[in-house]
């Protein structure tokens, strides 16, 4: 069984990234099974899958919040579950906090290894990257695109020249910075999705993987990246964006790099948030999860559960 893996930061696009790359396989009569690989116990991107699912796609979940190796174990232990079900291929799209080495690692474990294929891993930048990030950042953008058989960018069409220009920058600085020997250029790939049609898929789907040396580490767990829920919140669409874009933008809410989720309106109306920093997306949907999460490093919790907490029933660290 074939297995790829799509990677990228935080905020980067995997989600609807996965959607035209599954598409693309279910096109051609394909068995697909979309496993997402999250480290947070609460995964709001399913609901961006859900018209997917069917007779030809299915959708697993392996959800962590207790440690590193406790969700390496979950991980081994779903695909072992997998490999009995008899799909074409894995799409694994793991949290934007995940080591490429995790991937590798466990497929060259028994039994696991006789069962599946590596097939590709393409990883997802922003074309608007932001630039500033901590050393924990930097190391998982290097970790992410060292392996990548390609990688594509996201969001090209928001972005300038200058702004792409500087993100294939910053992705060489990475490489440099931890001795990799890898260089980006012409071969990253930074065609508008809106206009990618199944030729660009198939190149895609074609790229494979690359092992490169650079230096490795355990990235920081327990005082670095940290997820904040907040169930059953109603908020007004104004409200909820003035609310990300301060925390966003304020350091003493910590290094906040995602909010994401679904939050009610007073009439009932879901709206879905998607907001990182430079870009907050916020759109009605029909359906919603009523989970709203937000992702970052050295997280400031009392100041941020002071603007959501007394508006939901639950709330929590992941």
């Amino acid at each position: 069984m074939i297995i790829d893996l799509i990677t990228g930061f935080l905020g980067a696009g995997k989600t609807t990234f996965i959607r035209s790359y599954a598409r693309h396989f279910m096109n051609k009569g394909s068995r697909i099974c979309i496993l997402e690989n999250d480290y947070g116990a609460v995964n709001v991107d399913v609901m961006f899958l859900q018209d997917l699912l069917g007779n030809q796609c299915e959708l697993e979940m392996v959800i962590g919040g207790d440690g590193y190796e406790a969700h390496r174990r979950r991980f081994k232990t779903k695909l072992i579950s997998m490999a009995m079900m008899g799909y074409d291929r894995v799409l694994v799209e793991p949290s934007g906090v995940f080591d490429v080495d995790e991937f590798f690692d466990v497929l060259r474990e028994e039994p696991l290894d006789r069962w599946y294929t590596p097939g590709n891993v393409i990883s997802i930048v922003s074309a608007k990257q932001e630039k500033a990030l901590s050393a924990d950042a930097r190391y998982l953008l290097a970790s992410q695109i060292a392996n990548a058989g390609c990688v594509v960018l996201s969001k090209v069409q928001e972005a300038d020249e200058c702004e792409i220009r500087d993100t294939i920058c910053l992705m060489n600085e990475v490489m440099n910075e931890f001795h990799c020997s890898r260089t980006f250029g012409d071969d990253v790939i930074q065609g508008n999705w809106e206009l990618f049609g199944e030729s660009d898929y198939e190149k895609i789907s074609r790229c494979g993987y690359r092992l490169e040396n650079h230096v490795k580490y355990q990235v920081e767990q327990e005082n670095g990246y940290r997820s904040l829920f907040y169930f059953y919140i109603k908020m007004q669409e104004a409200e909820i964006r003035e609310t990300a874009e301060r925390i966003l933008n304020d350091p003493s809410f910590g290094n906040v790099h995602r909010v994401k989720g679904f939050v009610e309106t007073n009439e009932g109306h879901w709206l879905l948030i998607n907001a990182v920093p430079g870009q907050i997306e916020i759109e009605e949907r029909e359906r919603g999860q009523n989970a709203l999460i937000v992702i970052g490093e050295h997280l400031n919790r009392d100041l941020i559960d002071k603007c959501f907490a007394q508006r939901a029933k639950y709330y929590g660290e992941l």
